[in-house]
């Protein structure tokens, strides 16, 4: 036990340790990607904030873009008031047009896109991808293509509020029968129909040991 405990400290861990620690599953937070318009269906907050209320309950973590409005700040006063914690990543040119929220645990203002989106990615044990629009979709194909080519092993799923990702998921397996991409993409990102589901599946494929190649992104 005192050389596990050496190791811990360390960060170095002996040959059983580093099994043990791979097999057991490690949720710790997720980065929601989300719509920040006000004008989608009510279904949809209503979905976002079962998620956020979840997620509290169950010490999971939010890393999200920042924003106050829309699905955004929905799920994020979710885990708010349910006494969870929330990290919100935003370029300074976002703070207005996407209402930077205040009133989270920790706002990081950042320089561009790219800072953003490299940072969420770095605090994350886990992707999930809720019902939204071209930023959700841009921030959801990178993180994908990272997982292919990879740069992260980090799950990730996509919540299908209402049917919302159907169409998606047709355009995708589209992709794979005309030899555009491969199955194990498609495999890399699950859909899943409610918020209980989603939060099972990634903490079931979360390791402790992902990895994340900050510098190749």
């Amino acid at each position: 036990m005192k050389s596990l405990l050496r190791g811990l400290i360390l960060g170095k861990l002996p040959f059983s340790a580093k099994k043990v620690r791979t097999m057991v599953p490690l949720l710790s937070s997720v980065c929601v990607y989300c719509g920040s318009s006000n004008n989608g269906p009510q279904s949809h907050k209503d979905a976002a904030t079962e998620l956020g209320t979840l997620m509290a309950a169950r010490g999971i973590d939010l890393v999200y873009g920042g924003g106050r409005v829309g699905v955004m700040g929905t799920v994020a006063d979710a885990v708010m008031n349910a006494g969870g914690k929330v990290t919100g990543i935003i370029p300074d040119f976002l703070m207005r047009k996407e209402v930077g929220h205040t009133d989270i645990t920790s706002l990081e203002i950042v320089q561009n896109m790219h800072q953003r989106k490299a940072r969420m990615a770095e605090l994350s044990d886990a992707f999930l991808v809720l019902p939204g629009g071209l930023g959700t979709l841009e921030e959801f194909f990178e993180v994908l293509t990272w997982r292919f080519l990879g740069l992260h092993e980090k799950p990730i799923a996509l919540l299908n509020t209402d049917g919302y990702w159907d169409k998606l998921s047709d355009a995708l397996q589209a992709m794979v029968t005309t030899g555009y991409a491969r199955q194990q993409t498609l495999d890399f990102a699950p859909i899943v129909n409610t918020p209980e589901e989603a939060l099972d599946l990634l903490a079931e494929r979360a390791s402790a040991s992902a990895k994340l190649e900050t510098g190749k992104l």
